[in-house]
């Protein structure tokens, strides 16, 4: 089956502790994408201004990813982001952000898109996901993601997508601040309540939590060793997560939680280098090898 998604795509300048980069690409859809495309076959939605060099986007299109829906809009400038990470690098500091063409409307969808059956909203304003999401009323599985930009200065748009959705993915800072709940177990079944089937939470090196009627599951992060980059690992986590679950055309709780655990292995990767680098060159193997590490990490009787 195939999975479209739709959100930013940008030019990023990052600083951590192990160096600074500028000009990069960068954008949620970017890292969805790439994660996603080692398991199925990928429909990228998203507007870029004329300052952007196409050239940039051939990681993706070496990769399983369809770029047509990619929209460069004459006379509007490409969005940006500056962050900075320090010490343990859990969060980052926004320097600065231009949000240029992610202020105006958002992408058009290509009538070749249309049957698309598997649909990630990536993070961006509500009332937006929400239209896009009209477009798809016989989608198998449509899954959000959102910020707390918007859980603070758009509660109720943000409340009418989650009327719409199947499916939300927000971290645990999100959570609390969405329902007012410390405890995330009876933060997300309050998120249950706005209209989702299901909610996952991300906890960074902590692993995630699975939250649904059926389920409550907990997966651990992959341990890894090296961390330079920590930027993109949550779209990195839900990319391999939906690419999983539209690769198996399935989304009952096993394998919610088979496709969280790829969402963990797969993140593991992005976060060692700058930027794409090391995620657009990781192998269905080198997935496979850590997900057999995880699991044995994670056994116990």
């Amino acid at each position: 089956m195939s999975l479209l998604v739709t959100g930013s795509i940008g030019i990023d300048t990052v600083e951590t502790p192990h160096g600074r980069v500028e000009d990069v690409l960068g954008g949620s859809s970017v890292y969805f994408s790439l994660a996603a495309s080692l398991f199925a076959d990928v429909r990228l939605i998203g507007v870029v201004g004329d300052d952007f060099d196409m050239d940039m986007l051939a990681p993706l299109r070496a990769r399983r990813i369809d770029t047509r829906g990619v929209e460069v809009r004459p006379g509007s400038r490409t969005f940006r982001w500056h962050g900075k990470y320090t010490g343990a690098m859990n969060d980052a500091e926004t320097v600065g952000v231009e949000l240029n063409v992610l202020a105006e409307h958002g992408a058009a969808v290509p009538p070749e898109f249309a049957d698309s059956e598997y649909i990630f909203l990536a993070n961006t304003h509500p009332a937006l996901q929400r239209e896009f999401a009209r477009q798809f009323r016989e989608a198998r599985l449509i899954v959000a993601d959102t910020m707390n930009l918007w859980i603070e200065k758009e509660p109720d748009e943000l409340r009418r997508l989650l009327a719409v959705v199947h499916g939300l993915v927000l971290n645990e800072a999100e959570a609390r601040l969405l329902t007012g709940y410390p405890n995330l177990t009876v933060a997300g079944l309050e998120i249950l309540k706005m209209g989702p089937r299901f909610v996952v939470i991300k906890k960074g090196e902590h692993g995630s939590l699975l939250i649904s009627h059926e389920d409550l599951c907990v997966i651990p992060a992959y341990p890894t060793q090296r961390t330079i980059d920590p930027t993109g690992c949550g779209d990195t986590f839900a990319g391999a997560m939906m690419g999983y679950l539209a690769a198996a055309d399935r989304h009952d709780p096993d394998t919610l939680r088979s496709a969280m655990a790829r969402g963990s292995v797969v993140a593991s990767f992005v976060i060692e280098s700058f930027s794409v680098d090391a995620l657009s060159t990781v192998s269905s193997a080198d997935v496979e090898s850590r997900l057999e590490e995880l699991k044995r990490i994670a056994r116990f009787d």
